[in-house]
């Protein structure tokens, strides 16, 4: 069964919001690497104030470079990238990024809450020390995530869930209003990922805006204000309902997907042959939940 979006209060209408434009505006870049052919090319994306954004697309599609290309990190041969209308490099500080599970070192010998003070400032200040202000800013980021009982642990002994919830609060510490998720969802339980969800929505409903790149179809079609598919160019971008169809998944993924809106939820085909429920059968059919 698709996972059904957490309750949360009702969103403040964008009007209200200090910053009535989008939180985030990317116009036709083109971005990619030295001596290798473009990774992503004249895309367009643009993330309201105050919604969830799913990105989704195969591997290799360019997410991770669009990612970097937001972030700074890589350098556009053409167009541009608005944080709040303003250049990405004047608004870095509303600016956080949270990494794939497995790009971080959790055998690095740091607490919980040491993680989440990193997030302040984008690295720790051994010199002049934290301050009250981000002590505090900190400690309510783990309450919010519910592990104010595991500041003083060890990150290495964390759930691989505990370890999404920790990078989301260095994120919410930080202060930013547009956060940048990479497949946060990644092989968690249902239920993990459910709880993860409504801290999202929370987040969302106090005006931060959110762009999540995932595989996870079911999660942007329920939980996701608007989806955006990429293959290295935008496939189509809009309301869920509109873009998770038939004709526009399997030309993002260059392989036949079938929507099943009635059942809020996507399956993918693997190869040819009859379709039938369930999450995996003998003719190679799985249910992206």
């Amino acid at each position: 069964m698709a996972l059904d979006r957490p309750h949360v209060p009702a969103r403040t209408p964008l009007a209200e919001h200090h910053h009535a434009n989008a939180a985030l505006e990317v116009s036709h870049l083109t971005a990619g690497y030295p001596g290798m052919p473009p990774a992503i090319e004249d895309v367009s994306l643009r993330v309201p104030v105050g919604e969830i954004v799913g990105l989704i697309g195969p591997n290799g599609a360019g997410k991770s470079t669009l990612f970097k290309a937001i972030l700074g990190l890589v350098h556009p041969a053409q167009g541009q990238v608005l944080a709040f209308g303003r250049p990405v490099r004047q608004a870095r500080a509303e600016i956080a990024y949270m990494p794939q599970v497995e790009e971080v070192d959790w055998g690095f010998p740091v607490s919980v809450l040491d993680v989440v003070l990193m997030g302040r400032y984008g690295g720790p200040r051994p010199f002049l020390g934290w301050s009250a202000a981000d002590r505090e800013a900190a400690h309510a980021a783990l309450d919010r995530v519910r592990l104010a009982p595991f500041a003083a642990r060890q990150v290495g002994q964390l759930s691989g869930g505990q370890r999404r919830r920790v990078l989301m609060a260095r994120s919410i510490a930080r202060g930013a209003r547009l956060l940048l998720l990479d497949e946060p969802f990644a092989g968690l339980d249902a239920a993990v990922q459910h709880d993860l969800l409504a801290i999202l929505d929370g987040l969302a409903a106090e005006g931060r805006s959110i762009l999540i790149a995932t595989h996870d179809l079911s999660c942007v079609a329920n939980s996701c204000d608007e989806a955006c598919c990429l293959n290295r160019r935008v496939i189509a971008a809009g309301r869920p309902a509109d873009v998770l169809t038939e004709a526009i998944l399997t030309a993002t993924f260059e392989r036949h997907l079938l929507a099943i809106p009635q059942a809020a939820e996507v399956v993918r085909v693997l190869n040819d042959g009859p379709l039938e429920p369930g999450p995996r059968n003998g003719h190679g059919h799985e249910v992206v939940r």
